[in-house]
């Protein structure tokens, strides 16, 4: 590794230590109080390894630091964000009625804020019979929600640079290692499942697998609705690289399968949905939301009914603006198609009425992840779309034209 290198490497995990340090200094909740000692011993760690020219160690120190032992502990006591238990009692309640929300909520540990296919991640808690009180370590461990989050992350993203055709990657073990996914992965893991399915989406729009695009969108949409963004994004990536007929029908597949996943839960309950996945989250319910980051949108909801709508407002307005950019010039490339969805959902997290500073780390780690499974000098532009032409003006090999392959 060279010296420049080496500088880069050990001033990024000196920044990550500082900003663990921040957790114990300022949180008042003790999952990211453990997670940032936790977590700056191990950064400090792979700081002083990578300036040893040590790398593997040095990833080594923060994986463990930042992510093996705070998981471990947490999980194996019993403690986490409230959004683990949310989301195990939704798998409770979907196997014993059917149902996913709890009726008339009056606080806000019984608000389910996410749509149905939440519930599924839930589900290996209540097979296991744990309660999240006296259990062994073996059903905490292998029930708890944040673990199943993970392996869906994982997962997506073992997939996506399948599809793609990209290397081991060395960047995508210093992406779980940072605080982007380390910190949501060992105290809640609830965006992780939304990341992956939208990495993966993008990964078979630019494969030119239409209905594999659209089979992880549904999957995202039927998480959270902040999922839609990635919807336009990989359509509008599709039909520049591949056509018009490859976007509709992820369009179709992605609206056939919400449906499918969102509808029954829907009908079942259809008041507790919009009061508790919509109007919870926008600060509309009568219990307002935890989520009070001092981010523009919620300061302006913060000054009365006229703030809220004005928000309100901004926020349609930044989603038809990217919804325009994506007409103007639509994305070529997973890199490009990443950072637009970035853009919008960062925009989206800014100035919604609520909103938490923690949102922010899924456009990130989309934006990392597109270069991580990219390889420097290639663009990684769909083959097979009728352009850009090479540089050189040759016509395309029947190899570079053939669908899942990558110039």
């Amino acid at each position: 590794m060279s010296p420049s290198r080496t500088a880069r490497w050990t001033t990024g995990w000196l920044l990550a230590a500082a900003w663990a340090l921040s957790f114990p200094l300022l949180s008042t909740l003790e999952p990211h109080r453990l997670w940032g000692w936790c977590a700056a011993a191990g950064y400090l760690g792979a700081a002083g390894a990578t300036v040893l020219g040590r790398r593997r160690a040095a990833l080594a120190a923060a994986l463990l630091g930042a992510v093996a032992v705070p998981l471990l502990w947490l999980v194996l006591t019993g403690q986490g964000q409230s959004e683990v238990t949310v989301i195990e009692r939704s798998g409770r309640l979907l196997l014993e009625s059917g149902r996913l929300y709890v009726d008339g909520p009056e606080r806000v540990e019984e608000y389910t804020p996410y749509l149905p296919g939440m519930a599924l991640l839930g589900v290996p808690r209540a097979l296991l019979g744990g309660d999240g009180g006296g259990d062994g370590w073996a059903v905490r461990l292998l029930g708890d929600a944040r673990i199943w989050c993970a392996a869906a992350l994982f997962g997506c993203l073992w997939a996506a640079r399948r599809l793609i055709g990209a290397g081991p990657g060395r960047l995508l073990p210093a992406l779980v290692a940072s605080p982007v996914v380390a910190l949501p992965l060992v105290v809640s893991g609830v965006d992780l499942p939304l990341a992956g399915l939208c990495c993966l989406a993008l990964a078979a729009a630019a494969g030119g697998r239409p209905a594999l695009a659209g089979a992880a969108l549904a999957g995202a949409c039927a998480l959270k609705w902040t999922a839609l963004p990635a919807v336009a994004v990989a359509v509008a990536l599709l039909a520049a690289c591949r056509g018009g007929r490859p976007a509709v029908r992820c369009a179709l597949v992605t609206a056939g399968g919400t449906a499918l996943l969102v509808l029954p839960g829907a009908l079942l309950q259809p008041a507790e949905l919009w009061r508790q996945v919509f109007a919870f989250p926008t600060g509309r319910a009568q219990v307002p939301t935890p989520a009070s980051s001092p981010l523009p949108g919620r300061l302006l909801a913060e000054l009365g009914p006229w703030g809220w709508y004005l928000t309100v407002g901004l926020l349609l307005a930044g989603g038809l603006v990217v919804a325009l950019s994506l007409l103007a010039r639509p994305p070529r490339t997973v890199v490009a198609a990443a950072d637009r969805l970035a853009l919008g959902l960062t925009l989206a997290f800014l100035l919604a009425p609520a909103g938490r500073f923690g949102y922010l780390a899924l456009p990130v780690l989309l934006s990392v992840w597109a270069r991580s499974v990219t390889v420097p000098g290639r663009s990684l532009v769909v083959a097979g779309s009728s352009r850009p032409r090479p540089r050189d003006g040759r016509p395309r090999s029947r190899n570079e034209r053939s669908g899942g392959h990558f110039r």
